[in-house]
């Protein structure tokens, strides 16, 4: 029997339980969101966020204003979920460009610490350009909590492990990544060149379902900032 299946957005409170309880990270991004609310059969169950994402310099690199690019930073849906991902991004991205026209591409990175190859992406046909940030710093394990460098930032600590332990707490570490797995999704195709060089086959699958539980799915930092017409209905 197929569920039915509503999209629409979604209060503070409602993404904060759906990442909380759903998403690997436990954690909400740090600064302006949109949080798009998933419903089957009137139930809610999970939600997709857009963000400005955790590097401001892609853009520069680039060449395109910090108004034409945002990241796809947490899709935080119930375990046992019966609609495919992917369905689910597909009208994610369709609320997102009619809200926000002036958005021409939507990052997003697989994390291959938690053992993500991108599935759902590929399953959307998102363009792979390439594994990145192996070896860079992923985040600092703060009395037990994992937590981004943004995360600290925007809490007024310093990104610096010496203060943290001086600070906060002596114990804490710091993470390394593996990398991460980088997509593409153009919402613009003339925009295509810019990545044309790095496009590649897809990571290899593993044996995993893509209407399974999505924190194998699913990827977290990265990104920039959205369109000004984005701006107008993001919270803090």
């Amino acid at each position: 029997m197929n569920s039915s299946l509503r999209l629409d957005y979604c209060s503070h409170e409602a993404a904060k339980y759906a990442v909380e309880h759903w998403h690997y990270s436990r954690q909400l991004p740090a600064g302006k969101l949109v949080k798009i609310g998933v419903w089957e059969d009137g139930a809610f169950t999970g939600c997709v966020i857009f963000s400005y994402g955790a590097n401001p310099n892609v853009t520069k690199s680039l060449s395109l204003r910090q108004t034409e690019v945002c990241e796809l930073t947490r899709v935080a849906l119930k375990k046992g979920h019966a609609v495919q991902v992917s369905r689910v991004l597909a009208i994610s991205l369709k609320l997102l460009k009619k809200q926000s026209p002036g958005v021409r591409i939507v990052l997003s990175y697989a994390d291959t610490d938690q053992g993500h190859l991108g599935v759902i992406y590929q399953a959307s046909n998102w363009l792979y350009v390439g594994h990145v940030q192996e070896g860079a710093q992923s985040a600092f394990l703060i009395h037990g909590q994992r937590m981004h460098p943004r995360s600290v930032g925007a809490r007024g600590w310093m990104q610096s492990l010496k203060w943290i332990r001086e600070h906060i707490d002596p114990n804490a570490t710091q993470a390394r990544t593996k990398g991460k797995e980088k997509y593409v999704w153009l919402f613009d195709e003339s925009l295509r060149s810019k990545f044309e060089a790095n496009i590649q086959p897809y990571p290899k699958l593993r044996a995993t379902s893509e209407t399974g539980d999505t924190s194998r799915l699913q990827r977290e930092e990265g990104g920039s900032t959205p369109t000004v017409a984005l701006n107008s209905c993001l919270t803090a």
